[in-house]
């Protein structure tokens, strides 16, 4: 989501920074591929994480062979449907054992692979994608796989969204004081405007959904907000580093597909953690 979305300032041309009604058309698209599987069978809701993750990781290792770094996408995109099959089917120890399984994977791999040269500036990105995001995403199987699973997918889908939109709209409309030099279009009105939707929203749906209390779904919502805008810097610090403007241009009007990926995968953890503590 990065500086297209929550948070965005004046900058000349058009305060939204992005083409907004092809932004709103694939938004539409992407959501109905979500609700649909979801709702009808869980593991093919699985498949579709796996090739949208599977998509983001391979726009993250061509990213990183522009500057010369060698990743094994095979190994990880294999880790990832491991992981995320052994969180779903296996639990939390399955997440984590499968996670350790495929690092020594990955090590081993790119010491077969291209010499001595680079070893450990590649190994050390192999695992860092392994992390982020394959890792990260594996907890959607966790959260997927108790009896109201659904649910907490839409809860932790919605409040995530719910940040990106009212950030986007607090910024645009008011947004004056940057937050961050990592993504100057962000600013702290935005980041307000994302608290109180994703706040809000998470409030509604735990109740509505999970039978919870107010105070829960807001306490989710507002942690969700923060770590949505962290998962937004984070991947700003990646472009900026690799010197890059999007990581893909798969989907018109947002970028690639970690553009979009990039803070659900880190409102994933907190997420799960306080539904599994409250529930």
């Amino acid at each position: 989501m990065e500086e297209r979305t929550a948070g965005g300032s004046p900058d000349g041309g058009s305060r939204a920074g992005r083409n907004l009604p092809a932004a709103i058309a694939v938004g539409v698209v992407l959501g109905a591929l979500v609700i649909g599987p979801l709702y009808t069978i869980k593991e093919l809701f699985l498949l579709v994480v796996v090739v949208a993750v599977g998509i983001g990781v391979l726009e993250l290792t061509r990213a990183f062979a522009t500057r010369g770094i060698r990743v094994p996408a095979p190994a990880v995109l294999a880790g990832l449907a491991a992981m995320e099959a052994g969180a779903y089917w296996g639990g939390p120890v399955w997440l984590l054992g499968t996670f350790v399984v495929f690092v020594f994977v990955t090590l081993i791999w790119r010491m077969f692979g291209d010499g001595t040269s680079g070893y450990v500036r590649d190994a050390s990105a192999s695992v860092f994608i392994l992390v982020y995001p394959a890792l990260l995403a594996g907890f959607v199987g966790l959260l997927l796989a108790p009896d109201d699973g659904r649910d907490r997918v839409i809860v932790f889908i919605a409040v995530t969204v719910a940040s990106d939109i009212g950030g986007y709209i607090a910024g645009v409309l008011f947004g004056r004081h940057k937050l961050s030099v990592i993504s100057p279009k962000k600013t702290w009105e935005g980041l307000a405007g994302s608290v109180v939707a994703s706040t809000a929203v998470g409030a509604w749906l735990v109740v509505w959904l999970m039978g919870g209390e107010i105070w829960q779904g807001a306490l989710i919502g507002a942690l969700a907000a923060l770590l949505a805008t962290v998962g937004d810097l984070i991947e700003s610090m990646i472009k900026r580093d690799l010197d890059i403007k999007d990581l893909g241009s798969i989907l018109p009007g947002h970028g690639g597909l970690m553009d979009r990926l990039d803070s659900l995968v880190t409102t994933l953890v907190p997420v799960w953690l306080l539904m599994a503590l409250f529930f």
